[in-house]
């Protein structure tokens, strides 16, 4: 038997749905992790839950999120001499101005280096002295302390030709966005296992304070989710909103003070701009006055450009939960995986991509 075996019992999670259906008089929810969303549909949760439980899926996907203007700068590095631009594998497809995306500008010349890990492109900056390595760094709270470590040895090692696009998201001003959009009408979140490792859970405190919202920071397992929900339900129907960890064999409460110490050395909370939802305040990561010699936009001399959406594309209302994946009308039809119009159905955390796999609706 597996660790998560027992995470994964038929018999525990009728339970849990039993008490759902028992104490349930409504709830719409949201989770804001791609990792939830595609847990949800794969263990078929979607699908079993009890009737008045609205499952909505947030802007928890990293790459979808990312905005068209952020993919329209890493396409136009990529285009320069004398540079090497290093990526997660998951960012190669996603589409950007006019179609092209990194997998198509590789396929033309442009230096392009899959990397497992920012330590990688490190590598790849020592490896060839001679050209400007550019790290894509995307992502939330959860990879933006490990690429702030990099830059830390970058920095050690006198590796100046090593630099990041830093295009990362903030979650908990995202929240905020959508709470004050009077056309969600959310009433609970599933808050991210990952993200909420680092930062723990004080950020969150405004849900209940501010917004009168139960928040639980839940883990990935058909069980995690199940009792997130129920610990959710039990404290609407309470009226006794709170930040409550479920995530507790991995999540601390107060997070991890190592982690977001580099971050904040390396990093400043800035604007920032998120496919479908446009620039919140507040939600993104530039460098510190420290670090900015390492900042790419800046060493190449770029900034952000005006770019329209994808036509036809509706990433953006899928991620704010205002839109299901089928409603679209480009849905298994002109968007699948194999021919993604749209990051949703790219990434392997993508709305779209778990409901094309795993729904039947």
């Amino acid at each position: 038997m597996s660790l998560f075996d027992s995470f994964r019992d038929p018999e525990l999670c009728k339970g849990l749905l039993h008490h759902l259906k028992q104490e349930c008089d409504g709830l719409k929810f949201m989770e804001v992790c791609g990792t939830h969303t595609v847990s949800i549909f794969q263990s078929g949760l979607h699908s079993l839950l009890p009737e008045n439980i609205t499952h909505l899926t947030g802007p928890g996907c990293p790459v979808c999120v990312t905005h068209d203007a952020e993919v329209d700068a890493y396409l136009r590095v990529a285009a320069k001499d004398n540079v090497i631009l290093a990526t997660f594998g998951d960012l190669m497809r996603v589409p950007g101005p006019g179609g092209l995306n990194l997998k198509t500008a590789q396929a033309e010349g442009a230096r392009i280096k899959v990397v497992y890990s920012p330590f990688d492109a490190l590598q790849l900056a020592q490896d060839n002295p001679g050209d400007t390595v550019v790290f894509i760094g995307v992502g939330f709270e959860t990879t933006a302390p490990t690429i702030a470590a990099t830059v830390k040895t970058a920095r050690q090692r006198g590796l100046d030709n090593f630099k990041v696009l830093s295009f990362h998201k903030l979650v908990p001003p995202a929240l905020r966005v959508l709470l004050d959009d009077p056309d969600m009408n959310i009433e609970a979140f599933i808050l991210p296992g990952h993200v909420s490792a680092v930062i723990g859970l004080p950020p969150y405190d405004f849900l209940p304070l501010e917004y009168n919202l139960p928040a639980v920071v839940g883990g990935f397992e058909p069980s995690d989710i199940l009792q997130s929900l129920l610990m959710l339900v039990r404290m609407k129907n309470e009226g006794k909103p709170d930040v409550v960890n479920q995530y507790t064999r991995v999540v601390a409460d107060e997070g991890n003070p190592t982690a977001m110490a580099i971050m904040d050395e390396v990093f400043a909370p800035a604007d920032a701009m998120w496919r479908g939802i446009g620039k919140i305040p507040g939600s993104g990561l530039v460098f510190s006055e420290a670090y900015r010699d390492f900042d790419a936009l800046q060493a190449l001399g770029l900034e952000l450009n005006d770019v329209q959406p994808i036509k036809g594309c509706m990433c953006g209302e899928v991620l704010k939960g205002k839109l299901r994946p089928n409603q679209c009308p480009l849905f298994r039809k002109a968007c699948t995986p194999a021919k993604p119009v749209g990051p949703c159905m790219v990434s392997t955390e993508g709305s779209c991509a778990a409901y094309y796999k795993y729904s039947t609706d």
